[in-house]
Formats: C-alpha cells, sequence, structure tokens
C-alpha cells in the first residue's frame, strides 16, 4: 500500500511538472526588448529628420543655385564672395531662405491637419514605405535639378516624406510606451506593468511584425472625443507653437541676415554653420530626455522668444562683434527647441490614457509645423523689408 501511496504521489509530481506554466521572460531580456525599441525608435526619428534638415541647409545654396559647364547641376562649396544686393549691407539672395522653409513645411502642415481625421485607417508600413520613397526621391530631384523651381519640387517631397514619417512614428509610440520611461529612469518603470513589458518583447519594434492592435484605439474615438482630447493638449500645444514659430523666424529669416564681413567664412558657409551648430543643439537635447525632463514647457517657449527679440535688434542694429558670439548663441537656441519638442511629447505620452494616447502623439505633432509655417509666413516679408535698407 505504502508502495502504491508513493508511486501515486510521484505521478501526481510528474504531472505536475508537466502542466506547470512556463516561467515569464526575465527582466534581462525584457530590457534588452525595451533598449532595442529605444534604438528603433531613435534612428528612425534620425532618418525621419535627415532630408528634411538637409534641405534647410542647403536653402542659401538651392536659392543662389549655379549652373556649371555641360548643363550640370553644381553648387560651389566655396564660392567666391558675390553681393546679389550691392544696396543693402545684408548681401540678400532676390529671395528669402523662408520661401524654402515654406517649399520645406506646407506639406507636412497639410499631412498633420488630416491625419488625425483618417490617417489612423491606413496601416504603418505603406505610410513608412511612401515615406522612404519621397525622401530618396526629395535628394534625387534636387541633385540633378537645373533650376530653383526643380530644386523646390525636391524640397516638396522632402516635407511629405518628413511630415508623414513624424506623425506615423509618432503614433507608433502609443504602442511601445514603455519606450518613454526607459528614457527617463534608469529601471525600465512599465506604465501596463509586466503584461505590457511582455508584449514589447514579443513585438519589438525592429522587426516585419506590424504591432498588436489596442482594443481601445484612436480608430474607436468619437468626433467628440477628439475634439475633448485635443483641448486638454493645448497646455503642451501653445507653448510648442511659440518655441517653433521662434525659432524658425531666426533660422530662415535671421540666419540669412547675420553676415559677418569681418571674418575669413564666405556668406554661404556662414549660413551653413549657423544651420549645423543650430541641429546640433536640437540632436543633443532631444537625446538628452534621461537626463533631464522639463515639466514647464512655457519656460522654454518664453527663452525662444528672447532669443529672436535679442537677434532681430542685432540684425538691426548690429552690435555683435564677433560671429564666434552668434554660434553661442544659435546652439543655445538649438538646445532650447530640442528640449521643448521631446518633453512635450514626453509629457503627453505619460499623462494621456491608453486610448487616447494614439490620437494625442498624432494631434499635438500639429504644433512644431504650425509655428514653423507661421514663421515662414513672416520673414518673407521682413527680409524683402531689411534688404531695401541701404
Amino acid at each position: 500500500m505504502g508502495g502504491c501511496a508513493g508511486s501515486r504521489r510521484r505521478l501526481l509530481d510528474s504531472e505536475g511538472e508537466e502542466t506547470a506554466p512556463e516561467p515569464r521572460p526575465r527582466l534581462l531580456d525584457r530590457q534588452g526588448a525595451l533598449w532595442k525599441n529605444a534604438m528603433g525608435f531613435w534612428l528612425l526619428g534620425l532618418c525621419n529628420n535627415f532630408s528634411y534638415v538637409v534641405m534647410l541647409s542647403a536653402a542659401h545654396d538651392i536659392l543662389s543655385h549655379q549652373r556649371a559647364s555641360g548643363n550640370q547641376s553644381h553648387v560651389d562649396p566655396d564660392p567666391a564672395p558675390t553681393t546679389h544686393n550691392s544696396s543693402s549691407r545684408f548681401d540678400c539672395n532676390s529671395v528669402s531662405t523662408a520661401a524654402v522653409l515654406l517649399a520645406d513645411i506646407l506639406p507636412t502642415l497639410v499631412i498633420k491637419l488630416l491625419a488625425p481625421l483618417g490617417l489612423h485607417l491606413l496601416p504603418y508600413s505603406p505610410r513608412v514605405l511612401v515615406s522612404g520613397i519621397c525622401s530618396a526621391g526629395s535628394f534625387i530631384l534636387v541633385a540633378f535639378s537645373h533650376s530653383v523651381g526643380t530644386s523646390l519640387c525636391g524640397v516638396v517631397l522632402a516635407s511629405i516624406s518628413s511630415g508623414l514619417g513624424e506623425v506615423t512614428f509618432l503614433s507608433l509610440t502609443a504602442f511601445y510606451p514603455s519606450y518613454f520611461f526607459l528614457l527617463t529612469s534608469p529601471e525600465p518603470q512599465d506604465p501596463g506593468g509586466e503584461e505590457e513589458a511582455e508584449t514589447s518583447a514579443r513585438q519589438p519594434l525592429i522587426n516585419s511584425e506590424a504591432p498588436e492592435a489596442k482594443p481601445d484605439s484612436s480608430s474607436n474615438l468619437s468626433l467628440q472625443e477628439r475634439w475633448n482630447v485635443f483641448k486638454g493638449l493645448l497646455w503642451y500645444i501653445v507653448p510648442l507653437v511659440l518655441v517653433y514659430f521662434a525659432e524658425y523666424f531666426i533660422n530662415q529669416g535671421l540666419f540669412e541676415l547675420l553676415f559677418f564681413r569681418n571674418t575669413s567664412l564666405t556668406h554661404a558657409q556662414q549660413y551653413r554653420w549657423y544651420q549645423m551648430l543650430y541641429q546640433a543643439g536640437v540632436f543633443v537635447s532631444r537625446s538628452s530626455l534621461r537626463c533631464c525632463r522639463i515639466r514647464f514647457t512655457w519656460v522654454l517657449a518664453l527663452l525662444q522668444c528672447f532669443n529672436l527679440a535679442f537677434l532681430l535688434v542685432d540684425v538691426w542694429l548690429s552690435f555683435l562683434p564677433s560671429i564666434y558670439l552668434v554660434f553661442l548663441i544659435i546652439l543655445y537656441e538649438g538646445l532650447l527647441g530640442g528640449a521643448a519638442y521631446v518633453n512635450t511629447f514626453h509629457n503627453i505620452a505619460l499623462e494621456t490614457s491608453d486610448e487616447h494616447r494614439e490620437f494625442a502623439m498624432a494631434a499635438a505633432c500639429i504644433s512644431d509645423t504650425l509655428g514653423i509655417s507661421l514663421s515662414g509666413l513672416l520673414a518673407l516679408p521682413l527680409h524683402d523689408f531689411l534688404c531695401r535698407l541701404s
């Protein structure tokens, strides 16, 4: 009897071992998946902004487009200093670089205005494919263009690529909420707990599979719900609009007019350095969320508006003695702009509910585009006015 009882216990133990649930993924595995997703979003953002930034940085060269012999497009990296407007101390192009800005931002504005209404119905994969094709096409068109008009068509393609990509990738972060927590805390703190972490591990971003749909996604929101969510976002949208209005008014309205003759750099080289330093500041601050989180982004908006006022006065009075002081101000400007962008979307991701997050991220990305568009529209008449000054 004792032997039978012992055999029965061993049989039950073996059955229990066979039916025991598999252990959950180790914390290390989940951390690896989160870091992989974070790197994926970092690369997506880098690639998405590439064509947009290159077109703005080359705005001065595009507008002073020169034709080399042999009917080939040519931009001299070290052109001889020329004066486009001898009656002005600003050495102006006939058209402001804000024209390139508008070509690079208005298509994006249209995409972002329409995105919250129905873009979510289109799967992510076709959106990314179209964005990539437009980005490649923009470089090809500008590289082989023979006129400013053709080059501006290439800039429009870059704008379509950047706008579609930005709204797509920001919406995609709604399926990976742990991405934002990974950037801001030493340990992965998951808003959805271990279950969401395991979901992220099953569907890594760097993969050919589409993310698993959530039961409460933005496609189920009514128009009234969307409007209520949008009203709640105004606290974040308005400061970001001001930040981008101020910084792009500086970039495309004042950069060309901040011309120093007491330096070895030509006008085109000075413009490229301004753009490079600005983008360097943006790159550093957008990658610094883990080190510094700013909740009250309106402070950044005030500081950026002060930068605009200061540089506008300098354009009028020319009181800064050295271009290197302008270099420092522009680097600081980029740091403010990048910090405002990344902290705005980080705060939105943390403070919106799961069912509203995808729509909120897509709707809030109109902020920077609206500010940039307004700055471009105002920079054009300002350029013409200042360039008429003797």
